[in-house]
């Protein structure tokens, strides 16, 4: 295929927002190159004929990211830099009649399942032989995957559903053949990635198979660390936690978001859970798998949110010691639940909530990392920076959680490697250590 200008087509893929948006490039990188097509993901040389944006549509501020990327490639386009421009993911899956109108340069839109449609303007076949095949965009040595798309939840804050549609759970050989092909190329973490991890198999084995899902992932030979993300704390399964407790490979990890710490706001919310429900699950949790850390996100100034319901909620997290918490402040999301609500808490006190109750974890943080010192960790070294080695241990997802950070004028540590390395100090988010033999 020639575009304009006689060039040959090169693809660049640019990919905002979260992990499930960059397995899905990454789905589609190898696609394309299994078509034969010249196609990188976040090319630095600025020459490619073909911009692929993968857009994030989540809350106002990744909208705007989106948009503004867009723009700026839909400028390049008419500076004669690119011949096209087309546009995928959770941002057009919502908005595309509007984008259409509002953007009319776009030389295509698609939605979050359109990759036969996305490839057809490659004259490029989606190839089933390349399922559980992907291309990594991060390092060879971990990878995220993405267990099931979409979500059957009410939740009254989220677009979700509305962007990524109903769930549906990919079978357990796929998933295994996925891990296997990964675990050949060098990958020793899985990151188990979803909407909801805990309504895994529902719709294809009409029960929740997370664990054993688990167990046939365990099995495969040089996959050292299983690592879980977005589990749900409604019908949580339980029997999760026999699995993760006696499988070395399965990190004592769980990523639960429980969004807020106060019953009203939950009620407000539709999570079908409450304050008290949830401290017996965490107590339940940390009782099967001693040692386990557990990271959340939490909610600040959801429609009806009152001062007393953000007091619960900050004795919650007082209470509960998350090892993990981030905050978002609530975003009015059209089309959702909570958008027919009145948006009553003004954004600076939002904000200010946040603040608060990210200072109060910043004292646990310390607190817990510094517990750590003088412990020797496993760790998984992740890159080099300037005269440090970067890596994390078996409770630290990368990008968002904890770093461990040594010194490397001393020691030599390959990337993708584990090392046993003591704590010898800590900060609130980051603990220092020296490699022992």
């Amino acid at each position: 295929m020639k575009t304009k200008g006689n060039r040959k087509t090169k693809v660049n893929i640019v990919t905002l927002g979260c992990s499930k948006n960059v397995v899905d490039s990454e789905v589609l990188l190898t696609q394309l190159r299994g078509n034969g097509i010249d196609a990188e993901h976040e090319s630095k040389t600025d020459d490619a004929s073909v911009v692929v944006i993968n857009t994030c549509g989540f809350i106002d501020n990744a909208k705007q990211e989106s948009v503004d990327t867009i723009l700026r490639y839909v400028d390049a386009k008419e500076e004669g830099l690119v011949d096209k421009v087309y546009v995928t993911g959770c941002l057009s899956q919502r908005y595309k009649n509007d984008l259409e109108k509002e953007i009319p340069d776009v030389d295509a839109w698609f939605g979050t399942r359109d990759l036969s449609r996305l490839l057809k303007q490659f004259k490029a076949d989606y190839k089933q032989e390349l399922v559980g095949e992907r291309i990594l965009t991060n390092p060879a040595h971990y990878a995220y995957m993405k267990i099931s798309e979409g979500c059957d939840r009410p939740c009254s804050f989220c677009a979700i559903p509305l962007m990524r549609g109903k769930h549906i759970s990919r079978p357990i050989e796929e998933l295994v053949l996925e891990a296997k092909n990964l675990a050949k190329g060098g990958t020793k973490e899985l990151l188990l990635i979803a909407q909801d991890s805990t309504y895994y198999g529902l719709d294809l084995y009409k029960k929740r198979n997370l664990p054993d899902l688990l167990k046939h992932l365990s099995d495969v030979e040089g996959i050292e660390w299983i690592r879980l993300h977005y589990a749900f704390p409604s019908g949580f399964p339980l029997d999760v936690l026999d699995v993760m407790a006696e499988r070395s490979n399965i990190c004592k990890y769980l990523d639960i978001p429980l969004q807020h710490g106060s019953s009203r706001v939950l009620q407000l919310m539709r999570r079908g859970t409450t304050r008290e429900k949830t401290e017996e699950l965490l107590q339940t949790i940390r009782a099967k798998v001693p040692g386990i850390a557990i990271r959340t996100t939490l909610i600040a100034g959801h429609p009806g949110e009152t001062e007393e319901d953000f007091r619960e909620m900050m004795g919650f997290v007082e209470r509960s010691r998350f090892d993990r918490l981030g905050v978002f402040t609530y975003s009015h999301e059209e089309n959702t639940h909570a958008y027919s609500m009145n948006d009553d808490v003004p954004d600076e006190i939002k904000q200010q909530r946040a603040d608060e109750v990210m200072d109060l974890q910043q004292g646990i943080s310390l607190e817990l990392n510094q517990d750590k010192v003088g412990k020797t960790m496993k760790v998984l070294i992740d890159r080099k920076e300037g005269g440090e080695f970067i890596g994390r241990t078996e409770f630290d997802s990368p990008e968002v959680d904890n770093e461990v950070i040594i010194d490397a004028s001393e020691e030599y540590l390959r990337i993708g490697d584990f090392a046993q390395v003591k704590i010898t100090s800590a900060t609130e988010f980051d603990l220092y250590g020296k490699p022992v033999n």
